[in-house]
């Protein structure tokens, strides 16, 4: 599931925003539908504008409500009316999201049914991302589930160089696990970081990390946009 919104507060509209003669919305479409373990792509939003743009390319879409305070909270809404087992929540602004990507993190599930959530992460190789606070960081334990998330830059090398991981937004929930999720307790430490994903973490569930070879780049803001454009290459979409 592809949630996506226009009101977006740093790029109102860019779900929409052309990109090599298509929205947004439609490159992660057209990418995640060639993922091979999902069964069924489908796009939920509040705006009868997405709706419109993503019915003209030919994707399903479920409208929402409008007073939903998160991505997560949108996907939950339709999952309530889907019997899939397993439900992915695809961010809406990575154009250049890898199918291959999503199969490793729905296999997570699919490999350990004790497993009730993953998520990816990529190797940081720009050492001015390590420090950024919009790039959030992932440390892991040995099994690979996530230990803690946080925009400060974890972990800290004392003596030498120290691997560091960024997050990367797609989540694997098994469909109970989703549908419980809204209703846990909101901890300090999510209060702390604004990061939602800690909320699991906090009320003890695991979360299993895949590590992804692929770079992330979402568009948050027009900036994000031209520079995608310098990196999009057609090719890759075929």
């Amino acid at each position: 599931m592809i949630p996506a919104r226009f009101a977006s507060s740093r790029f109102p509209g860019k779900a929409l925003a052309s990109l090599a003669g298509k929205p947004i919305i439609q490159h992660v479409f057209e990418r995640a539908s060639l993922a091979r373990y999902l069964h069924n792509v489908v796009i939920a939003t509040d705006d009868e504008r997405i709706r419109d743009a993503a019915r003209s390319f030919g994707a399903p879409v479920r409208m929402t409500s409008a007073d939903h305070l998160s991505g997560t909270d949108r996907v939950a809404e339709v999952a309530e009316s889907e019997k899939a087992g397993v439900v992915v929540n695809i961010q809406g602004d990575e154009p250049l999201l890898d199918p291959a990507a999503i199969d490793a993190a729905v296999l997570a599930l699919a490999n350990d049914p004790e497993v009730e959530i993953a998520t990816l992460a990529t190797r940081i190789e720009d050492p001015s991302e390590i420090s950024d606070p919009n790039v959030v960081k992932v440390v892991t334990d040995l099994r690979g589930d996530a230990i803690y998330f946080s925009r400060s830059a974890i972990p800290y090398a004392r003596e030498g160089r120290a691997a560091h991981f960024k997050h990367i937004g797609l989540y694997v929930y098994r469909r109970d696990f989703l549908l419980a999720y809204s209703g846990l307790p909101v901890g300090p430490l999510e209060q702390a970081e604004h990061l939602e994903q800690l909320r699991a973490l906090e009320n003890g569930h695991r979360i299993r990390v895949v590590e992804a070879s692929y770079e992330s780049f979402s568009v948050d803001t027009p900036q994000d946009l031209e520079r995608v454009a310098l990196l999009f290459e057609p090719s890759l979409l075929k």
